[in-house]
């Protein structure tokens, strides 16, 4: 192992804890925005039209949870039966987000957030993923939380094909036995349709060399959901999906339960 590649504790530390604080200020910054370009909205005139200026401009937040049956990610086997909240401020096109799976009955844990910017239909995010789970350092082992970047983009709502490219940049299962970063790279393509009431997605995803994913370039998942609202009251519909995937990289299958809060 060479030691000059390694990155030393107190590096690590705050380069995760200078992430973390850039995105709660961030999420700090917007919320602020966002309420004082709500009180503002109050107190705007109405334009010729009678319309208010920059009414799209407020802040949205948006809560919910899945649960399922089986935790798979990118083809990967993550877990069982898993409850999996999400929490997310928008304005401007920046989305602040988290996203956590707790699963049961054996205890895992993951706890991500990320940042993203969407424009045009461009889609650029920067990800912090710790899935190490219960009794393991949050804080003080950085090389356990994993950094990504992405890239995405969906061509039209009449075309809705979308595109993506996802590297890791840090974390500990993305080095090979050499302490060399694999650069672990993700590109996926997902297509919406509809048959009948029933939503569809279509996607596939690959990996084009050697890194966590697989020793090579790799199918990695190829998957097929379908979503239907379940009408439980007259005003409350409860989406549940079941999504098949395959995964020749990993020579496995799965067939997924879920229920959308």
């Amino acid at each position: 192992m060479n030691s000059q590649n390694l990155i030393s504790p107190k590096t690590s530390i705050m380069k995760y804890l200078s992430l973390k604080t850039f995105i709660i200020i961030l999420f700090l910054t917007v919320t602020l925005a966002g309420y004082g370009q709500d009180e503002l909205a109050g107190h705007e005139q109405e334009g010729q039209d009678g319309q208010v200026e920059n009414a799209d401009d407020k802040p949205t937040v948006d809560v919910g949870a899945d649960l399922v049956s089986l935790y798979v990610w990118r083809g990967m086997y993550q877990g069982g039966i898993s409850i999996q909240p999400a929490l997310s401020l928008s304005i401007y096109g920046i989305t602040v987000g988290a996203w956590g799976s707790a699963g049961f009955p054996e205890f895992a844990k993951e706890v991500d957030f990320y940042l993203s910017y969407e424009w045009k239909g461009f889609t650029a995010t920067l990800s912090d993923y710790w899935w190490k789970g219960e009794g393991t350092s949050y804080f003080r082992d950085g090389s356990s939380h994993h950094l990504e970047a992405g890239l995405g983009f969906t061509f039209s709502e009449k075309f809705p094909l979308s595109l993506e490219v996802n590297t890791m940049l840090s974390g500990d299962e993305d080095r090979d036995d050499d302490d060399r970063k694999y650069y672990s790279t993700y590109i996926a393509a997902g297509f919406p349709f509809s048959v009948g009431t029933i939503a569809c997605e279509a996607g596939i995803g690959i990996t084009p060399y050697k890194g966590m994913y697989y020793k090579k370039f790799a199918v990695t998942n190829i998957s097929v959901k379908a979503t239907k609202s379940l009408q439980l009251s007259s005003t409350y519909e409860m989406p549940v999906f079941v999504e098949l995937i395959f995964s020749p990289a990993q020579d496995n299958a799965f067939f997924v339960f879920g229920i959308q809060f």
